[in-house]
């Protein structure tokens, strides 16, 4: 780490998941890299997959993956308003090493033993078909959204711009997560392109599927 980076003034980072999402699990597993190096600290919030494809003419197969999308980040808000937000970084993590690494269903009992892992309580999986949550839960989607744009999904990450606004993206989409030094030049990266008034996409076309390893 240079001189000038530590020296940096400490960036607080929103990151907008759905912990169904692989590419989303990818990209927080390099975000959670990118604070040991740099002085960015990752505040978890909730967006919704489900909310996001709402009217939308989707597959059959994908119609039936958003169906079960509600449950998880259901939990997720439920968890946040009884226990803080705070809680949203170690139950995100439980979750998705279930989903994705361990390829555990996203049923009752795969939630129950996440909310047990992050020292939370079984019971929070109720909110799982229970409609109360889904208030709290469009506005915390709609705040991420609303700050980068209908046409993405997630994860979405926001910092500061460089007038003190908050500049919010989609990705960066990355396979495997970067480790150590790499994870840091990319974030560097990422903080630049966010700085600069009028980008919009950098993209190409994807070869390989998530690596979780």
């Amino acid at each position: 780490m240079t001189a000038d980076v530590a020296a940096a003034e400490p960036v607080t980072a929103d990151f907008w998941f759905d912990p169904l999402c692989p590419w989303a699990w990818m990209t927080s597993r390099w975000m959670l890299e990118v604070e040991k190096l740099r002085p960015v600290h990752v505040r978890w919030r909730v967006m919704s997959l489900a909310v996001l494809n709402e009217g939308r003419d989707l597959p059959e197969k994908y119609r039936a993956l958003m169906d079960e999308a509600w449950g998880p980040v259901r939990v997720c808000i439920a968890a946040e308003q009884a226990h803080g937000a705070d809680v949203l970084g170690p139950l995100y993590t439980a979750l998705g090493t279930r989903f994705h690494n361990g390829q555990q269903p996203r049923d009752r009992a795969t939630i129950e033993s996440a909310l047990e892992e992050a020292g939370l309580p079984k019971s929070l999986a109720d909110a799982m078909d229970s409609t109360e949550y889904d208030e709290a839960l469009r506005k915390s989607h709609a705040e991420g959204i609303g700050l980068v744009g209908e046409d993405v999904g997630t994860p979405v990450i926001a910092v500061p711009g460089v007038t003190g606004e908050r500049v919010a993206f989609f990705g960066p989409v990355v396979t495997p997560a970067p480790k150590g030094e790499a994870a840091a030049r990319l974030w560097d990266g990422t903080l630049l392109v966010a700085s600069t008034p009028g980008f919009y996409e950098i993209k190409r076309t994807r070869t390989e599927g998530p690596n979780f390893e």
